[in-house]
């Protein structure tokens, strides 16, 4: 474990970056503003290290951060539609930030420009907030924790903790964007995906689900073979069209609330690849379709495609679908999850 100083916020907090390694070559760069992921360094099949995760190599990028690059979003991620959901009988309004729809809870006051809390360990650290009753409309009296660790397999783990006074949503995610030829190389068109996914829950202009819960079979969605990221994303698919490519929620197969391989990328040039696991019963697959042309680390020329996100979670609006799996948490139900990452060169 190293500490570094990494700035200050506006409002002068300071913001150390907590570096974490092991005996393979992985080091993971994590900071206490908005518990992101900056780095993640990998070897390739040649022992190259590479950073495979787009960011900053400042702090003040982040108190933008329009991408949301390594971010843990909450207390919802992905979109609530019309920005508002009923629990117990009362109906609780949040910001209206997505056209009518409510996306990753508040640009400005979500966990993402949090300062959180530390507790460091010798290969993990864990983040902690507190969030009140009514922060940016949702219920309940909150506490948060977040920790990463990576481990002697090539593991970043992500485990959530969240506990509630009262009934609210938790619906947690980490919006990292992978390009496993290394951050700066351009698009990931030509990584291989697989998706253990037979579902996807389509969706309404907005990106709001229809409720319905689709095979992909016979569809640009089906990745449960094998399949370049490029091949069919920019077919003449309604679905793709609404988001520019993929952004949607897949079904992960047979999710019971116990990890679960859900997805493994491959990519082709530097021999490096992920495999994804959760508890939860869905993934975002986002293709990084909206990433504006800007400049990330190391002057690198970000845009376009240049990363891929798997946001594990509950499904997206599941707030206002009883049909979709609950992410109703509160004093009767904490919300406990993990996601782990792991890497092979």
């Amino acid at each position: 474990m190293q500490k570094e100083f990494f700035g200050k916020t506006k409002e002068g907090k300071e913001i150390y970056r907590y570096w974490l390694k092991n005996s393979k070559g992985m080091k993971a760069g994590v900071m206490n503003f908005g518990a992101i992921l900056v780095n993640l360094l990998v070897p390739d099949k040649d022992g190259k290290i590479d950073d495979v995760v787009l960011g900053y190599d400042s702090l003040e990028p982040y108190f933008e951060n329009g991408s949301f690059f390594g971010a843990t979003v909450g207390p919802n991620a992905n979109r609530i539609g019309g920005a508002a959901f009923e629990i117990d009988g009362v109906t609780y309004h949040l910001d209206v930030n997505d056209g009518v729809n409510n996306l990753h809870s508040h640009m400005e006051l979500g966990y993402h420009k949090r300062v959180w809390d530390v507790q460091e360990s010798s290969d993990s650290v864990t983040f902690s907030i507190e969030d009140a009753d009514g922060c940016m409309g949702f219920p309940g009296n909150k506490k948060i924790q977040v920790s990463y660790t990576l481990t002697e397999d090539n593991e970043l783990k992500i485990h959530y903790h969240g506990s509630s006074d009262k009934n609210t949503i938790i619906n947690m995610t980490n919006h990292t964007y992978f390009n496993l030829s290394g951050h700066q190389a351009g698009k990931i068109c030509d990584h291989m995906l697989t998706l253990n996914a037979s579902f996807y829950t389509p969706i309404v202009p907005g990106a709001i689900p229809t409720g319905e819960i689709a095979a992909v079979s016979g569809t640009p969605f089906d990745f449960t073979k094998e399949k370049r990221v490029g091949d069919e994303i920019d077919s003449d698919n309604e679905q793709l069209k609404m988001t520019g490519g993929y952004d949607h929620n897949w079904v992960i197969d047979g999710a019971d609330g116990s990890l679960k391989k859900f997805a493994e990328v491959k990519d082709p040039v530097s021999g490096r690849s992920i495999k994804a696991f959760t508890d939860l019963p869905g993934v975002q697959f986002y293709a990084g379709n909206s990433i504006s042309p800007h400049t990330g680390k190391s002057n690198a020329a970000y845009g376009k495609r240049s990363g891929l996100c798997l946001e594990t979670q509950y499904y997206p609006d599941t707030a206002n679908k009883p049909q979709f799996p609950s992410a109703v948490f509160g004093p009767d139900r904490e919300y406990d999850t993990t996601t782990i990452y792991q890497f092979c060169w």
